[in-house]
C-alpha cells in the first residue's frame, strides 16, 4: 500500500500547514503525487486554505459521531451532466496508535491506465482540485466499522484491488476496476458472512445475490470515441454489446454504494459538510 503521509489537522496547525504546503510546491516541480492531477498548476494558497477547512470540518464531524472509520465522498469534477454528484469515495479511519485520521483509496494518477490504493492523511484528500468543496460523510453501523477496519489492516484490501484501471469500469466484470467499485467490492467482504469473500469475483456474485444496483451512465457516440482516441483511462470494452450500441453503461458511482449501503447497513447515517 502507497503510503503519503500528512500532519493531523488541528486549529493551531492550521496556518503553519499552508506555509509548509507552499514551501514543498516549491522543491519539486512535479506535482504528480497522491491525490493530485498532473496538470501544471499547483494549487493556489486560498485553495489549500479551503482544502484544510474542510479537512477540520470533516474531522470534527468524526470526532463528535464517536466513530472510528465512515466514507468519504469528494465532488472532484462536474459530473451534473450524468445525474451525480460526487466523482470518488475514500475509506477513512482512525489511526489508533497516533489518533490520526487516515484516508485510504483507490487512486487512478495522471489520467494513467493504472491505479494503487493509497494510504494518506486527511488533509491531503482535499487538495485535489475539486470543483466544489464539499464531502459526504457516511458512517455505517459499529459492527460494519469494526469489519471494514479490520479488512483494511489485511492483505485483503490489496488483494480485490485491480490495477489496471477504467474509470467506466463494468461493475460485473474483473478486467478492469474504477476507485469506487474497489471500495464497493471491499465493503461486501466486510457485509458478508465471515471468510465468503476472497476474490474480486466472488464479490460481484455476493453483490449481485443482495441485489446491488449500478449508477446507469449515458455516453454519446461523439464522447466515446473521444474517449477512447485520447484518454487511457476510459474503456467501453468490457460492457455488453448491446449497452455499447445503446451508449449506456453501468458504473459503480459513489452514489450507487451509499444507496446500497444504507439498505443493507440501516443504522448508516448521512451528512453533507460544505464550506460557508
Amino acid at each position: 500500500m502507497t503510503r503519503s503521509f500528512f500532519y493531523p489537522i488541528t486549529m493551531r496547525h492550521a496556518h503553519f500547514l499552508v506555509v509548509l504546503c507552499l514551501f514543498l510546491m516549491t522543491l519539486t516541480s512535479s506535482p504528480a503525487r497522491a491525490g493530485r492531477s498532473c496538470e501544471e498548476k499547483p494549487p493556489t494558497p486560498v485553495d489549500i486554505q479551503k482544502g484544510l477547512h474542510l479537512a477540520l470540518k470533516t474531522k470534527q464531524v468524526l470526532m463528535q459521531s464517536d466513530a472510528t472509520l465512515a466514507l468519504l465522498g469528494r465532488v472532484g469534477s462536474d459530473l451534473s451532466a450524468y445525474g451525480l454528484r460526487y466523482s470518488h469515495a475514500g475509506f477513512v479511519w482512525r489511526d489508533h496508535p497516533k489518533g490520526q485520521w487516515l484516508v485510504i483509496h483507490a487512486l487512478n494518477r495522471c489520467a494513467t491506465a493504472t491505479s494503487a490504493v493509497f494510504d494518506e492523511g486527511l488533509g491531503n484528500f482535499f487538495l485535489d482540485d475539486p470543483f466544489a468543496y464539499e464531502v459526504l460523510v457516511v458512517i455505517p453501523s459499529r459492527e460494519t466499522q469494526e469489519k471494514l477496519a479490520w479488512l483494511l489492516a489485511s492483505t485483503l484490501s490489496e488483494q480485490l484491488h485491480q490495477a489496471t484501471y477504467n474509470m467506466l469500469a463494468y461493475p460485473w466484470s474483473t478486467r478492469y476496476q474504477n476507485s469506487n467499485q474497489w471500495l464497493l467490492e471491499l465493503l461486501a467482504a466486510a457485509i458478508a458472512p465471515a471468510a465468503h469473500i476472497n476474490s474480486r469475483t466472488q464479490a460481484q456474485q455476493w453483490l449481485r445475490q443482495q441485489g446491488y444496483r449500478p449508477s446507469e451512465v449515458k455516453v454519446p457516440a461523439l464522447q466515446r470515441l473521444g474517449a477512447r482516441l485520447f484518454s487511457a483511462n476510459i474503456q467501453f470494452d468490457d460492457h455488453p454489446f448491446a449497452d455499447r450500441i445503446a451508449g449506456q453503461y453501468q458504473v459503480v458511482t459513489v452514489e450507487s454504494v451509499v444507496g446500497f449501503l444504507q439498505r443493507v447497513d440501516p443504522h448508516t447515517t448521512r451528512q453533507v459538510i460544505r464550506l460557508d
